[in-house]
């Protein structure tokens, strides 16, 4: 792996906006992981160096940081609404198939057990189920994207 292909990975996951990676090809090891503004690589000592993402606009520093989905479901839970969230890490699926359409949408009415999406590890497809009734009021990820142990899924009202 060459600086070119180091840099060009970086730019790929600040824009996905992954916070930590690790590739191990042959006797190649790169390990990613984002901290705030600062993005640390270590790999073999001629290919380390540290990437520091540009720094924001005067105006942009006075505005408060935008939410985090976090912080969002934080917010809905505290207006009464169910979080659901991901009981593992993978990659986040909103319907069974491409093509098929998704299992919910926002506005539709669930029943507990009923499935919401599939999370994606290890090569195995999880239904994830919908541990109350309720209609669906918000999705909180996006289809095919990474999602983290705890990350909140949907934001259901309850029955």
């Amino acid at each position: 792996m060459n600086q070119k292909e180091l840099k060009e990975l970086i730019e790929f996951l600040i824009e996905k906006d992954i916070a930590e990676f690790e590739l191990e090809r042959g006797d190649v090891k790169v390990r990613v992981k984002r901290a705030g503004e600062q993005t640390v690589v270590s790999a073999p000592p001629h290919m380390a160096f540290t990437h520091h993402a540009p720094a924001p606009p005067p105006e942009a520093v006075a505005s408060p940081a935008p939410l985090t989905t976090t912080q969002k479901a934080a917010a809905m839970a505290d207006e009464g609404l169910h979080i659901v969230k991901s009981p593992i890490v993978g990659t986040y699926y909103e319907s069974p198939s491409p093509g098929s359409p998704p299992f919910v949408k926002v506005g539709d009415s669930v029943e507990a057990g009923e499935a919401l999406c599939i999370i994606e590890a290890m090569k195995l497809m999880n239904e994830i189920e919908s541990d109350v009734a309720g209609e669906v009021v918000k999705k909180l990820a996006a289809n095919g994207q990474p999602v983290e142990y705890g990350q909140p899924l949907f934001a259901i009202r309850q029955k």
